[in-house]
């Protein structure tokens, strides 16, 4: 991502209502896996760490994120031991293995997306679990997308390939964020038909909102937590995938 991208998302990101309403859907994914205490966790890509408080709770984390300003923001937060690395060529946890991997709006940053996933389950203890949030439908592609170096949104039946066949046991998927669509939708089709925004698209789209606007947002996208992991819902502005390795190990599929 741009580096402006990084600098609003440390602004904002631990009160923001978009990224409170998406830790809201990862905690409920989490809670429902049963982890033992003392799990150990990794997340992939943890930006400026707003996840990695909250990852905390669970066990142990490490975190990985090739940003050298974003990764010591994360870092400065105290709660996860973070190093340098990127999907898939280039982890720096040797033999360590893992209970629990988090991917929240990454593997969309990466253009080997299923070499990824062969790479994240390599590191998953025998019947460890991933959580993955990604960006959903394609028609909902903006300037967004591009600021933030994103190389596509996805459609749960691709991720579900592409899950399976990089080892993954049959996932779990769920759209979510669908209380929302309709008005972030109609602000996407606008900006395709009238043009793009003028300035940054992280400086639009990352933009401190009035607290109770903020507050409301908010509580409306974090509700659907109660939802989401009972019934999978076949819309929404993203997607939420819950994985698990074999109990046993496998090498993932030969695409050839």
């Amino acid at each position: 991502m741009e580096h402006e991208v990084y600098v609003a998302m440390a602004a904002v990101e631990d009160s923001h209502w978009w990224f409170r309403g998406r830790r809201a859907i990862m905690r409920g994914a989490i809670d429902r896996l049963g982890l033992e205490p003392g799990a150990e966790i990794v997340e992939l890509g943890c930006g400026t760490g707003g996840n990695l408080p909250h990852l905390a709770r669970y066990g142990r984390v490490w975190a990985m994120e090739p940003d050298p300003w974003a990764r010591k923001v994360a870092a400065g937060r105290g709660c996860a031991t973070v190093l340098e690395g990127s999907l898939p060529d280039a982890m720096p946890f040797g033999a360590r293995r893992f209970d629990l991997a988090v991917m929240t709006d990454v593997l969309e940053h990466i253009g080997p997306d299923r070499e990824a996933l062969a790479a994240v389950r390599s590191l998953l203890k025998p019947g460890g679990r991933v959580v993955i949030t990604v960006p959903a439908m394609p028609t909902l592609w903006s300037s967004h997308d591009e600021a933030h170096h994103h190389h596509r949104r996805y459609r749960a039946a691709d991720l579900r390939a592409i899950l399976q066949e990089a080892g993954f046991e049959p996932p779990y998927l769920t759209h979510f964020n669908f209380i929302l669509l309709p008005p972030i939708a109609i602000a996407r089709i606008a900006e395709r038909a009238f043009g793009r925004l003028r300035g940054s698209a992280a400086t639009h789209l990352m933009a401190r909102q009035p607290a109770l606007f903020n507050e409301l947002l908010a509580r409306v996208f974090s509700a659907e937590r109660h939802i989401v992991m009972r019934v999978a819902l076949p819309i929404g502005v993203s997607i939420l995938a819950v994985a698990g390795a074999p109990a046993t190990s496998q090498a993932p599929a030969d695409r050839s």
